[in-house]
């Protein structure tokens, strides 16, 4: 699908010292939303955060799954680096049985020697984390901070972990009805207000939130009557009741993102903060809006790991521009340390770039990275029976590994972002080198793999 092209005056100099804010969705697809090309979900405030920044056409989440991509965004390095790959797991948690490779171990709590985002910003910079964490399995219990390996210990200074609106904070009697809510009006989400107060609270001093929504994260159950009359009557009668609540999801995250940039405008904060807008993974596999891209959530296809992904810089960044340089969310770390000067020491490995020159000129000149690669060395037999596999981007190839066939698949995604065609019999030589390349970047960062059962 095309994405739209906005045209807008040039900016002016940059504010000194900006605040951040990194909003992060969970499970939003690449073409889940109005500026990326989807016509049928209202989503005002993203497609207003596009025209005022900069729209990143193949921007990727560091994993297809949840908590690797998360890690990875809070330290500025790879899941296959981190040996953080798949979701954070309770100890003594099994494996699929009956698999051909034997998987790694589980992941099971971030590193407290790991440096964060809030440790390595300037002490000065005040740091918020509101959401979701799922970086730890600390007392066994499901998306819980603990009290050893929560944000409060890897250098923010407040935070909750707060469900807000979500299905997951639902009573028995909420899941099974619609709440009293007119046209045009959402749940109250505590969460998004305590983002907000903190906002309120940071005077004269720079700040660092880090928004970690619920949303669009299953179980998908709006309580918006109004919302599910709306999209039942725009999906028609082949609406299904997921798509159906899972647009109206949609929405509502839409309008919470927007309560936070207004309340932005409102302490005349906005001009000198950097807003930073993507998601941790592709959307799930039974209601995403795929578009023409292939695959999902929990695989290494585009449609499991190419993610929207916005920043929105006054000064900076040209409004209505688009970037279409692949970039990853393992930037996220050194581009925020290079937009508040922080400076991590001592200097420790890690695997993402400062794309402040692509803010500043998004047709790329001058600014140059090989390759993005992935690994993901797991079983997911639940929807989509994802089996181990790594894959890797040079330019406008994709290769994907798969570990148990020792197969490879190669497209060329400027012809065919659906990955549709496999080229590896076609161009031999062309997939053999990006498999070398592959692998000598995953041992490089001693990348764990699923090995064969004795």
């Amino acid at each position: 699908m095309a994405l739209p092209v906005y045209l807008f005056a040039q900016p002016a100099a940059p504010p000194s010292r900006p605040n951040i804010v990194f909003i992060l969705a969970d499970d939003l697809g690449w073409s889940d939303i109005g500026c990326y090309g989807n016509p049928s979900i209202s989503t005002p405030n993203l497609n207003k955060l596009a025209r005022e920044g900069m729209l990143f056409s193949d921007a990727y989440a560091p994993a297809p799954i949840c908590s690797p991509s998360r890690a990875a965004f809070l330290t500025g390095k790879s899941p296959a680096r981190l040996h953080f790959e798949f979701v954070s797991k309770p100890d003594g948690s099994k494996a699929p049985a009956g698999t051909r490779l034997q998987q790694p171990a589980y992941p099971r709590d971030l590193p407290l020697e790991e440096i964060t985002l809030a440790e390595a910003i300037d002490s000065t910079y005040a740091t918020g984390f509101f959401g979701k964490w799922h970086l730890t399995q600390e007392n066994d219990r499901y998306l819980g901070w603990g009290d050893t390996f929560g944000p409060l210990q890897q250098g923010f200074d407040k935070g909750s972990e707060g469900l807000g609106s979500h299905p997951y904070a639902y009573s028995k009697e909420e899941k099974k009805t619609f709440g009293n809510f007119q046209r045009g009006e959402y749940p109250e989400d505590a969460l998004t207000g305590e983002a907000v107060a903190f906002l309120k609270s940071v005077k004269g001093r720079p700040f660092l939130l880090y928004y970690s929504m619920y949303y669009v994260h299953t179980p998908v159950q709006t309580r918006c009557r109004w919302l599910y009359d709306k999209y039942k009557k725009l999906q028609g009668a082949a609406a299904t009741e997921k798509s159906i609540h899972y647009a109206a999801f949609v929405e509502t995250m839409d309008g919470y993102v927007g309560q936070l940039l207004e309340a932005l405008e409102e302490t005349g904060q906005a001009e000198n903060t950097v807003v930073i807008f993507t998601s941790d993974n592709g959307g799930h596999p039974s209601f995403t809006a795929r578009g023409k891209l292939k695959g999902s959530k929990w695989n290494l296809y585009e449609g499991g790991v190419r993610v929207p992904m916005i920043v929105r810089w006054p000064g900076v960044v040209k409004p209505g521009s688009i970037c279409r340089i692949p970039v990853t969310g393992v930037d996220v770390f050194p581009t925020i340390c290079s937009i508040t000067g922080a400076k991590t020491d001592p200097p420790r490995a890690r695997d993402g770039a400062d794309i402040t020159p692509l803010l500043r000129d998004p047709s790329g000149a001058g600014w140059k990275r090989e390759m993005l690669y992935w690994h993901f060395p797991y079983y997911h037999p639940d929807f989509v029976n994802t089996k181990p596999q790594s894959s890797i981007r040079e330019g406008r190839y994709k290769l994907l590994y798969f570990y148990e066939e020792g197969r490879t698949e190669l497209y060329d995604l400027s012809r065919d972002p659906g990955e549709g065609r496999d080229l590896s019999l076609a161009m031999p030589g062309k997939a053999a080198r990006m498999k070398d390349s592959l692998f000598d970047e995953l041992q490089k960062v001693k990348a764990r793999f699923p090995l064969v059962r004795n």
